[in-house]
């Protein structure tokens, strides 16, 4: 069993921030892979499913982004998984707009819900990268990343989150190298 996490703000006003790709990620996967209904569990929002032979739970916290390991931390511990079965999918200001990517642990980089997530479990965990690119000036980091996608970004973003849901099984199956490369593949194409 693998979990995977969302991370985003609770909401309608948040819905369509830039902070909250990793909902919208989720959200894809689960109605790409028809996933079940949503249950209330661990502070968040639960739903079953499987992707290729994998049984997977996607968790979208419901705290605010910055007490995410809370939910987390609480579905991990029920489970009894280890964390080599998490994978949490979040925006990254460090990537161009819709460019993804896939490492193993590392910081934070400013990042309040993976540093809830790091303060709950530790660092090492898989992070599903969805770039949403970086203002200019760390003066309006804050204002871009609570800010909504543009009218113009919207094709890319459904774009990428349709790849991220079409290539999921490489992710199930942990190889990300593919995951990436046909994510890649898929948005160029």
């Amino acid at each position: 069993m693998q979990l995977w996490v969302g991370l985003g703000n609770p909401g309608p006003q948040y819905a369509l921030h830039r902070h909250n790709v990793g909902f919208m990620a989720l959200d894809t996967i689960a109605e790409v892979h028809n996933f079940g209904p949503v249950q209330k569990k661990f502070q968040g929002w639960l739903q079953e499913g499987r992707i290729g032979n994998q049984k997977v739970l996607l968790l979208k916290p419901a705290t605010f982004m910055n007490e995410s390991g809370r939910s987390v931390g609480e579905a991990m511990r029920f489970y009894k998984l280890g964390m080599d079965v998490l994978t949490v999918f979040h925006d990254e200001l460090d990537l161009a707009p819709f460019k993804v990517k896939v490492k193993q642990g590392g910081g934070t980089a400013g990042h309040n819900g993976l540093r809830s997530i790091d303060q709950h479990l530790g660092a090492d965990f898989r992070r599903v990268r969805l770039g949403i690119g970086h203002p200019g000036h760390k003066d309006r980091v804050t204002g871009h990343v609570l800010g909504a996608f543009a009218k113009a970004e919207q094709d890319d973003l459904i774009e990428m989150l349709g790849a991220v849901a079409s290539e999921a099984g490489w992710l199930a199956s942990k190889d990300d190298v593919r995951f990436m490369n046909d994510v890649a593949l898929r948005q160029n194409g």
